[in-house]
């Protein structure tokens, strides 16, 4: 390997409105100019099936809308979200198929629970990458087994303890992987760690449209990832950012927050899902937040509209530079990459502040006006 690989990775993608390739416009050269894409696929692309979930179901996408992805510069997919099988094994199914025919490998979602779990590996510069893809939250129906479509997952549990005298008083919540789920999951980690020189785990984690609060089982999840061998975590899931962590020497990147996400299955006015339209009213109440009426293909978080790139560089010697390329949502829902002086000072203040908030130990530094580095406090 004579000069650096770069490995860009984003957060959420949904690409639930017509024609989204313009989307990717503003972010376009970034993507393409790197050496490998990877972004997380939400809702399942197919033409086939029924709603299945009994949770919150996503309606199912158009499989063509997926085209927009390799001419955006992406090569891998993951999928194990709980959303991926809201629509059963059909949606699944043409998901995957209609990525590969894309030209796109995916991982964390298939027909079972062994499909599910098998990495994707790419090779670069010399380099050989390996992926994996877990869901941590949502429906168990959306899990994999030995003869059900879904996808692979870590299951966390809860608990409540009240420790407050008045019934009914707020409790304190702990949140963990079950022992058996996350030793699952390492064991894929060290496995595919024999194989390849960079191990990449997405883990779709966290709660959503809440700034700042990272759950107590995403460290330790995060955490057991590395111990086993992967060399940088990817979470998403939350619809809005998180900071990032250093542990060991290996980035964990807590929530790349949203990408291109158009969708208008959230809407206040014209659901027709009864369901949905219960959620998305809800939704306002608990997280505290009106979508912008000016984005109606945008019904999330206001401050969802910082999100960044995830970006690691393998340098020749063989170390990774842990890095990120701040973006800004704008009005059209495009993530547009923003250099130092034309915005990205202000997404930089709001990473510092969530950072601070979660109580990760890192710093962030400019490297050149369109990207920062990852470095411990």
């Amino acid at each position: 390997m004579s000069k650096p690989i770069d490995i860009l990775m984003v957060g959420d993608i949904i690409l639930d409105e017509p024609n989204p390739g313009p989307l990717f416009d503003p972010s376009r050269a970034t993507l393409t100019a790197a050496d490998l894409v990877i972004g997380h696929v939400e809702v399942p692309h197919t033409r086939r099936g029924s709603e299945q979930s009994t949770d919150i179901p996503a309606p199912p996408a158009d499989p063509d809308n997926l085209s927009a992805l390799p001419a955006a510069g992406f090569h891998v997919a993951t999928l194990a979200g709980n959303h991926i099988a809201d629509v059963g094994p059909n949606g699944i199914e043409d998901t995957v198929a209609t990525l590969r025919g894309l030209g796109l490998q995916c991982t964390g979602a298939a027909n079972n629970i062994t499909a599910a779990r098998e990495p994707v590996i790419v090779e670069r510069g010399g380099k050989r990458f390996g992926v994996l893809s877990y869901n941590c939250v949502g429906p168990r129906e959306s899990w994999a087994t030995s003869r059900k479509a879904g996808c692979a997952y870590v299951k966390v549990l809860t608990h409540y303890e009240l420790d407050y005298a008045a019934p009914g008083g707020p409790p304190n919540v702990y949140t963990f992987a079950a022992p058996d789920s996350l030793e699952a999951m390492q064991d894929d980690i060290a496995a595919l760690r024999q194989q390849v020189d960079v191990v990449l785990v997405a883990l779709h984690k966290g709660m959503g449209h809440v700034p700042a609060k990272i759950e107590m089982y995403e460290r330790s999840v995060s955490r057991a990832a590395i111990d086993a061998g992967a060399d940088v975590v990817i979470g998403h899931h939350a619809h809005i950012l998180r900071g990032v962590e250093l542990y060991r020497g290996k980035p964990i990147y807590h929530g790349l927050g949203n990408f291109v996400c158009v969708t208008r299955a959230l809407a206040v006015s014209g659901n027709d899902s009864p369901e949905r339209l219960a959620w998305a009213k809800r939704r306002q109440k608990l997280f505290g937040f009106v979508p912008d009426p000016a984005m109606p293909t945008y019904p999330f978080h206001p401050d969802s509209r910082n999100t960044l790139i995830a970006r690691c560089r393998v340098l020749p010697d063989g170390q990774l530079e842990a890095g990120l390329i701040p973006c800004y949502i704008d009005a059209q829902a495009r993530p547009v990459p923003v250099a130092r002086n034309a915005g990205g000072e202000g997404v930089l203040a709001y990473l510092r502040d969530i950072t601070e908030q979660a109580g990760l130990r890192v710093r962030y530094e400019w490297d050149g006006e369109q990207s920062l580095r990852v470095l411990p406090a």
